[in-house]
């Protein structure tokens, strides 16, 4: 059994920065990628980010260059650095990951806007 606890997200003005962190239970959390994933109103749950357990990182297109996916295996914890966060960003953000099953967080909302 896995446990994921977002937190970190926020009302942020356009242009600015948010830090996400998913806090992992379990000695598994090493072995495993972990990922993040958003869901805007009205819309799906789409994919951001993932790591992988060799340190490897994946985006999605429309967010390269502006989100840094990072983890901490001693802290059991893997972080989402947003930048330069428009208006589009806005939704709930989930952690994941992925061993016998699916395993998501809470989720925690994060709303740019002026």
């Amino acid at each position: 059994q896995v446990q994921l606890v977002e937190s970190g997200g926020g009302l942020v003005q356009p242009g600015g920065s948010l830090r996400l962190s998913c806090a992992a239970s379990g000695s598994i959390f090493s072995s495993y990628a972990m990922g993040w994933f958003r869901q805007a109103p009205g819309k799906e749950r789409e994919f951001v980010a993932t790591i992988i357990s060799g340190g490897s990182t994946y985006y999605a297109d429309s967010v390269k260059g502006r989100f840094t996916i990072s983890r901490d295996n001693a802290k059991n914890t893997v972080y989402l650095q947003m930048n330069s966060l428009k208006p589009e960003d806005t939704g709930v953000y989930y952690c994941h990951t992925q061993t016998d099953r699916d395993y998501w967080g809470q989720g925690t909302q994060v709303t740019v806007s002026s």
